[in-house]
């Protein structure tokens, strides 16, 4: 059993979310985000590394996977969201727990089947594929997508090098 926690940074709300995974199945444990509002921007990547560390601290995740930045038509933007994702990978580093990142289209195509899916229809699968009772915010659905495409992504690969060995050591 893994339990995976799944960043969607954002500069003024970033979401989280927390998927136990064991064998085929996946289960939800908590998800939220951690919201800045109008702080000044020190102040609102403080507010990230904190909370992520508050969440890390309370459910002890085995690994913690995080959307990378995709550059966009405004550079600024850009810059903020890379040092939003920099506080929250360095909260993910100081609990000593091992990142990995995935392209906003690897997790769509992951949760939804389409790389470009809108966000609704990320919250509907989200809802469906861990049975919960009602969608969860945009930014909390991301994050849980997130946790979702490395659960995934994990297991395929192991069943991979399973296949690898499974005849009498020699690769397939």
């Amino acid at each position: 059993m893994t339990l995976i926690l799944g960043i969607d940074p954002g500069s003024r709300i970033t979401g989280y979310g927390l998927v136990e995974m064991e064998k085929n199945r996946s289960r939800h444990v908590a998800s939220g985000c951690v919201t800045m509002g109008e702080l000044p921007f020190d102040a609102r990547l403080r507010a990230i590394f904190v909370g992520l560390t508050d969440v890390i601290r309370e459910h002890r995740p085995d690994e913690v996977a995080i959307e990378k930045v995709f550059m966009n038509r405004n550079a600024d933007s850009a810059l903020k969201l890379g040092q939003a994702r920099g506080a929250a990978i360095c909260a993910a580093a100081m609990c000593d727990l091992p990142v990995h990142e995935y392209s906003p289209n690897e997790i769509k195509l992951a949760v939804v089947g389409r790389g470009h899916a809108a966000k609704e229809q990320v919250q509907h699968m989200i809802k469906a594929m861990l049975a919960l009772p009602v969608a969860p915010t945009a930014d909390a659905a991301d994050a849980l997508a997130v946790a979702l495409c490395h659960g995934h992504t994990r297991q395929g690969l192991a069943a991979v090098v399973g296949a690898r060995r499974g005849r009498a050591g020699r690769y397939l």
